[in-house]
Parts: structure tokens; sequence; C-alpha cells
């Protein structure tokens, strides 16, 4: 019965280690031992390096966890309803069940930057501060697992997903499942009514084609059914080229939409040269597009330019919900580095990881000290976390 479900046990944490403690227990130990607690790298670097793998499993899983989830809830009535009497419970604080369940990913991934925090009130060259350098290379290096076996599980069960989605009927047969494969933006995208598009307008028929953009390819279809979509042709993004058109026209007076970009393929699925002009629908979904298009050519950012770079903390938590997008956390800090009509295309800087999200969410960081306590931050995590 609803009654008899506790939320502490909905999540997964690493529970035993050598001495039978847990990871917290150890730490409360050393706070009764001490009300200042001089030091807890030793406990950390113990657990991360010994007794967190419990976490990358748990973390590797999440996509499934979420995704039989909402199975149940669509499906099951009688677990859907017994889920909202456990939500409205006192103990859950208003929260709902996948709150819980994203607990672990959120907390081992906030690990490194309390470790960098002791670290910076840390004096260097010291024995202690040696401790938590290691300390903190031990748990980057678990988070790192985490998020990669996560990255990964989730890129291979999309890539399988998609290669049944995808008819290629007369075109030639392209093997989409690559363990170094992944998307990175798909959607419908029209062609302007003046715009001739050659396979495009031919496949199309409305004029609206629909793209998978990878990080090594493109692929344009027409949409079949609501999940399934034939091959026009393809073509790998080092052969492709992405122009901005700038246009003085009002955007009604080209149909659909008129924020035009001129997309051109060297070699096609044929080998042959293809050009079109698409129409997104806003200024950001251009900008979106041309960002995923442009992938291959995008240039790692030094720190020293990363330095300059607007910074932003979000203030409101943020769920991806498209490929192009990152989730964030309350209290995250965001490097800018492209700004359009109402979102950010940004870089986490506790982890690296890039994506866009709505400004909405997030609050500009103005004060110099905080801005460059964050550059010095980012500089000590690249040096010290280079797992």
């Amino acid at each position: 019965s609803p009654r008899s479900w506790k939320p502490a046990s909905w999540t997964v944490y690493p529970r035993k280690n050598v001495r039978g403690k847990s990871f917290f227990e150890d730490l409360e130990k050393r706070h009764r031992e001490h009300v200042v607690i001089p030091d807890i790298s030793d406990v950390v670097e113990a657990h991360a390096s010994g007794h967190f793998h419990p976490y990358i499993v748990y973390c590797s899983n999440e996509v499934y966890q979420q995704r039989t989830l909402q199975k149940l809830l669509a499906s099951n009535i009688a677990f859907k309803e017994s889920l909202k009497q456990i939500e409205r419970m006192p103990e859950c604080g208003s929260l709902p069940l996948i709150s819980f369940l994203i607990l672990p990913m959120q907390r081992v991934t906030r690990l490194p930057l309390l470790l960098d925090t002791v670290c910076q009130k840390t004096p260097v060259n010291t024995a202690a501060y040696r401790a938590t350098t290691q300390a903190l290379k031990a748990i980057s290096k678990l988070v790192k697992k985490c998020n990669e076996g996560a990255h990964t599980m989730e890129r291979t069960e999309q890539m399988c997903s998609l290669q049944n989605q995808l008819d290629f009927g007369k075109v030639k047969n392209f093997p989409l499942i690559s363990t170094s494969r992944w998307l990175l933006k798909r959607g419908e995208i029209s062609l302007p009514p003046t715009e001739d598009g050659g396979i495009f307008r031919k496949g199309s028929g409305r004029g609206i084609c629909y793209l998978f953009v990878f990080n090594d390819v493109l692929i344009i279809t027409k949409k079949k059914s609501e999940e399934n979509y034939a091959v026009l042709t393809y073509s790998m993004l080092e052969h492709l080229t992405v122009e901005k058109i700038e246009t003085p026209d009002s955007p009604t007076s080209l149909g659909r939409s008129g924020h035009l970009f001129r997309l051109t393929l060297r070699k096609d699925s044929e080998g042959k040269p293809e050009e079109v002009v698409l129409a997104a629908e806003s200024r950001s979904d251009r900008a979106r597009w041309i960002s995923a298009l442009m992938h291959r050519e995008e240039k790692e950012t030094s720190t020293a330019e990363k330095g300059a770079l607007q910074q932003v903390e979000i203030t409101r938590a943020y769920l991806a919900k498209q490929a192009d997008e990152i989730s964030l956390q309350q209290s995250d800090v965001v490097l800018i580095l492209n700004q359009e009509e109402g979102w950010y295309l940004g870089e986490r800087l506790r982890d690296g990881e890039k994506g866009w999200f709505p400004e909405g969410c997030a609050q500009e960081i103005t004060n110099r000290n905080a801005v460059e306590r964050n550059v010095q931050r980012l500089e000590r995590l690249r040096i010290e976390t280079d797992v």
C-alpha cells in the first residue's frame, strides 16, 4: 500500500565500506571528533576510489529508470494513482518521484565543486593541499565515469531506436549505430515558397523536411508517420557548409517562416553536390540549427578566452527537452558562448557540458570578484582534475 512506501528507499546509495560504515556515517564521525572539521579529503578519496562504483551503474541506467517510469504512468492507472497518493505525503515534501530518482546523480556531480572549494581554502604547497587535490582527482574521475556511462547508454539506445525509424528505401544505406555517434539536433525545417529545393522539394512535397543532425553526419528525411521517416539523402558534416542569410523581407512574406540559412552539400549520399535555402521558425531556432550543423568546426576555447565570456548563475532548474539543450541545476554557473532571442548557448562550469537553455532560468553574474573566482576555479579544475 502507499503508506508502506518510504521516500528514502527510492534512491540508491553506496552503503558499506571496509569498516562497515557509510560515507555519511564517516563524515558524521569526523564531525563528532572535531566540531570544526580539519579535513575530509581522506574520507572522500577512500570512498570515491573504492566504494562508489554503484553510482556509475546507477547513473548509467538513469535513462532506463525514467523511461520505465513514464511507461508505467502512461499504461498503469493503478500505479499512477498510488504514486499520486505517495507524492502527496508530507515525507515527500511536495516533490515528485522523478526528483528522488535523479538525486544520486545530482549529489555525486556536486562533490568535485565542494572539494574544489576546500582546495581554494587550503594553503598551497602543504600536505593538506596535496591530500585535497588527490581526493578531488578521485571524485572527478568517478563523476567523469558517471557522465560517460549515462551518455553512452542514452546514445546507444537512441541510435538503435533511430535506426529502426529511418527508411533508406532506394537511398544507399548508412550504418547509423556507432559508439562514437550521437544526436545533436532533430526537427522539421521548411523551404521558402520561392526556393526550388531540388531533392528536398521533390521528397518533402509540402516543402517541409525533417533533419537529423549527428556529430558527424546530417540525414535529411520526410516524415512518413509520427515515428517513421523516409530518407531523402545524407551528407557527412565535413562535406557541408552553412551560411546565415539576412533578408529585409518580413517573415510573413516568406510563408511559414523567414529566418533563412543556406545549406550546401558538397557530396550527398550519391556523391553529388546539393544546395538549398532553408527557413527556420525564429532567429533562435536558426542559430541552433547553424550551431548543430557547424559542430565539427567548433574550436576549443582557452581558459583565458573563457575568462572574458559572460557568466550566469542558474536561478531555476531546467530539464532539457531537445537534443541540443542542456539540463541545469539551481546554482550552476554557466559560461555564455552565444545568445539569440531568449536563448543562451552555454558551457556548464563544473563539467564543460554544452547546450542551449532559456534566458529566463538564469541571472547574469556582474560582480567582478565572483567572475574572477569562477575563472580561477575553472583553471584549477582543469589542472587538478585532468583525469
